[in-house]
Parts: structure tokens; sequence; C-alpha cells
């Protein structure tokens, strides 16, 4: 743990990230605190349960994750939010899909679907030596949007993509997820919030037709993710939420 007088921008190190976002994420809630208490800040893409309170970006959904205490971190890149102008019946019939695919399960994905005709999949990880033939130039936002179903793929942690595609007109379509994040993943309800895909991919086409004929269930999904995406857009209501969950650290830790 250290203390919060101490709280600064982690110096980069040679072969590590500065975490920069991470940091100043955080101090935007710490700041607020008196600086002789401490916290552990666990860093980065986190699939584990740490041994000890940490204050963490992401968290496995399963087991007893109570020592993962989930800030907002590195929101400019996980929480981006979008107006789509497209209606839902006026996109292509396909899945669209941009990743690194790097992951046992994304390269699975890929191996599977990467020739679907209702699939438009491509790997964005320009230096990867793996399946040549899969690379593409990554692409815009705007282009994701023409398509009706967007693959939201778990990567390191999570899907980053997650956020932007649940507040636009098109469809989020993933496995049951593993991990969350601020964004609360594991409080999702599957073909409620987003399309729910078996989690050996198996099922795709047939979740993807069923959709594309069943026009008003699909809008009814939409409709729902907006909702969902709605609690996160009161920027007050989120500060209040970081600042008590800070408060009920320094609580539980014996601290306040």
């Amino acid at each position: 743990m250290v203390l919060l007088s101490v709280f600064k921008r982690p110096k980069k190190k040679k072969g590590q990230s500065v975490f920069s976002a991470y940091f100043f994420d955080s101090y935007q809630y710490t700041r607020y605190f008196p600086n002789h208490l401490k916290a552990a800040f666990l860093f980065g893409d986190v699939i584990h349960i740490p041994e000890i309170p940490s204050i963490t970006k992401s968290r496995p959904i399963d087991g007893d994750n109570t020592n993962s205490v989930i800030l907002n971190l590195d929101k400019t890149r996980h929480f981006m939010f979008i107006k789509d102008k497209r209606k839902f019946q006026d996109k292509k019939d396909m899945l669209v899909g941009r990743a690194h695919v790097t992951q046992p399960h994304r390269i699975k994905f890929w191996e599977m679907y990467f020739n679907h005709p209702l699939c438009n999949l491509g790997q964005i990880n320009q230096y990867s030596t793996y399946h040549p033939g899969w690379k593409v130039k990554p692409m815009t936002i705007d282009e994701h949007l023409e398509y009706k179903f967007v693959l939201c793929i778990e990567g390191n942690d999570v899907a980053t993509n997650l956020k932007w595609v649940m507040s636009s007109n098109s469809l989020a379509v993933m496995p049951r997820p593993r991990y969350e994040t601020w964004f609360m993943e594991g409080r999702l309800i599957p073909n409620y919030h987003y399309i729910e895909i078996k989690a050996d991919y198996s099922d795709l086409e047939d979740r993807l037709t069923y959709y594309i004929r069943h026009i008003d269930e699909a809008l009814q999904i939409i409709e729902n993710a907006h909702q969902y995406i709605a609690q996160f857009r009161d920027r007050k209501r989120e500060d209040l939420i970081s600042l008590l969950t800070l408060q009920k650290y320094f609580k539980q830790t014996g601290q306040l």
C-alpha cells in the first residue's frame, strides 16, 4: 500500500507501460482524502483477485472478488459513448469485428468465422505473423455502425468496445462476460442488453439470423442497452459514487 501523500505518476521503465491514465483517473478522486491514508493500486488489465484490498480497473466476475475494488480507470479509452443516427433496420445484415487477435479465444473465433458470409472480420495487430490473411486496416466507429451486429469479444480482460456499441443502434454480440469494470458487465442480462452466443461460438449464425428476422426484439434490446448506458452519463452522480467507493475502501481497511 502507498501513502496518498506520495502517490505519484509512475515513472516509465524499459518495457513497461506508464499507466498515466490510471494514475490521473485515480488521483481525480484520491486528492479529496487526507494524505495519511494508504491505498493499494493495481493498474492494467487485472484478471486475478489480489491478496489485499486493491483499487483496480477490472476484476473476475465469479468468485470472491471483494479485494478487487473497482474505480473507473483508463476511462478515456473504455468509457466512450456515441450518438448513432442510423436506424437498425437500415444497417447491413452482418456482424463486424476488428480486434487484436492474439489470445486463444479470439483466434478460435477468427478461425471459425473469418470467411463466413454473415461476418466481416479482421485483425488489426499489423505486426503479427499469425494468419497474415486476417490483417486489415482498422475501421472507424462510424464504419462499424454500418452493420447491425458488432462483435464485443473479451481480450485480456473486458471488451473495450462494449460501451460505445451499447450506446449505438447496433447490437453487441458476445459470450457471457468473465470480467467486469466500472461498467459492471456482470450485471448485464443476456439477450436483454446484448445478444449472447455460446462460449464455443457454435450458435453465432443462428443468433444473427434470429435477430435479422425478428426486428422488434432487436430494437427492444437496443432500447434496453440505451437505458443501461444512461446511468453512466450523469457526471455528478458518477463523481459521487467514485468518492463514496473510496470512502468505503478507507473505512473497510480500518483507516477512517
